[in-house]
This record gives C-alpha cells, sequence and structure tokens, in this order.
C-alpha cells in the first residue's frame, strides 16, 4: 500500500475522474484544493507513472487496485 496520502489522493482521484479530464486536469483540480501545488503534482504524477500505477494516462491494474483502497480507506 502507498505511505503517501497524496499519492493515495492522485489515485481516488484519477478513479472518479470524469471522462474528458486529463491528467493536467487533475492536477490542477488536486492543486486547487489546496491539496498540493502543481509543481508537486506534476511530480506526484511522475512518480506514479514511473512506479506503474499510471500507465499511458490511465490507472493500470496495480494502480486501479490502489485507488479502490483509498476509496475504501477515506469512505465515511
Amino acid at each position: 500500500m502507498l505511505d503517501d496520502i497524496n499519492k493515495r489522493v492522485f489515485l481516488l482521484k484519477m478513479l472518479t475522474r470524469e471522462p474528458d479530464e486529463r491528467l493536467r486536469d487533475v492536477v490542477l483540480s488536486l492543486a486547487n484544493t489546496g491539496m498540493f501545488t502543481p509543481k508537486e503534482g506534476k511530480r506526484i504524477l511522475k512518480e506514479l507513472e514511473r512506479d506503474g500505477y499510471i500507465v499511458e494516462g490511465e490507472l493500470s491494474v496495480k494502480g486501479m487496485i490502489e485507488a479502490k483502497k483509498a476509496e475504501e480507506e477515506f469512505k465515511l
């Protein structure tokens, strides 16, 4: 499981994003909430891509599993 809450939130946003939302939109959306700066968001995105959670702009199976875990974790 990912230890970084920002990465888990990023993956959760990827899971729930609208079909027309691009990766840039996801970064800016989370930055607008104050979660992190756009620069930090781009760094997180690159790390998630490097680690195989996001492939070609979509969640990989590994990313989908972590996003579902995050979804369960953040349900109240």
